[in-house]
């Protein structure tokens, strides 16, 4: 996969390394962590740092078994013998709930899988389709997805102990996944699609632009707030962004980079 962010090419290779770097960044910040903080609340409701790990290592191990073609119960939809859930979510939290362990060996668990998750995804054929929650995705759109997914389980673990978590380059990969999912997030919230232009300022004060520059709505603003909106990190209201014309404040209220 090959995209555009502004005026740079994004590719398969730069989003296998962003994501090795963004999983560097988040175990360096969790080596460091004593087992209090493990045990104690993260951001993300109903659960420990210790559990949003665990759901990390978790869904790293379903992206390896998705390459491999073996069944993962996030693949199949259902948490084990109780058969299916409804949600995503309601999915995840029993499956988490169900193998807690000590930090130690969650921490273990979560190195282990991303790295062979990484390994898979840059191992697979780029042009295959594999299978995801959702739909099918290609090795490099599953990649970001999972920048997506680390970044902003960061943000639930680091938030509650005031660690500093800045943001990175690597937050243009997830500003393209939630542009590019506009058209699918507007309508599973029952509207039809529209098109969206998104002008955003990266952390470095360049511009990263998405969509068509004619597009009757616009989205502008920070990219950090359009990624944390999109996480359901951030109110939109109160999120800074400027949405302009007939569909850009229902874009940032459907925007979303994440499955459920």
């Amino acid at each position: 996969m090959i995209y555009a962010a502004a005026m740079g090419i994004i590719s398969t290779v730069e989003i296998f390394d962003d994501l090795a770097a963004e999983g560097d960044r988040l175990e360096a910040i969790l080596d460091g962590l004593g087992d209090a903080r493990w045990a104690a609340p993260s951001a993300a409701a109903g659960w420990s740092v210790a559990d949003v790990v665990l759901h990390l290592a978790q869904s790293e191990e379903a992206v390896a078994a998705s390459v491999d073609g073996r069944p993962s119960p996030l693949l199949t939809g259902t948490s084990g013998s109780d058969g299916g859930t409804s949600t995503v979510d309601d999915l995840m939290d029993v499956w988490v709930r169900r193998e807690r362990a000590a930090p130690s060996a969650v921490f273990e668990r979560w190195r282990t899988a991303r790295h062979a998750a990484l390994a898979a995804l840059r191992r697979a054929d780029p042009g295959s389709q594999l299978r995801w929650v959702a739909a099918p995705l290609r090795p490099a759109t599953l990649a970001v997805t999972r920048i997506a997914e680390h970044w902003a389980h960061g943000l639930d673990i680091t938030s509650p102990f005031g660690i500093d978590f800045p943001d990175t380059a690597r937050l243009r990969h997830i500003a393209w996944l939630g542009h590019r999912t506009l058209p699918y997030s507007f309508i599973i919230a029952g509207a039809e699609p529209h098109e969206v232009y998104c002008e955003l300022t990266a952390p470095d004060g360049s511009a990263w632009r998405y969509g068509p520059p004619a597009a009757a709505s616009t989205v502008t603003g920070s990219a950090g707030a359009f990624c944390r909106v999109g996480a359901g990190r951030l109110d939109p209201a109160a999120s800074g962004l400027v949405a302009r014309g007939p569909h850009a404040e229902l874009a940032l209220r459907v925007l979303r980079n994440y499955a459920s």
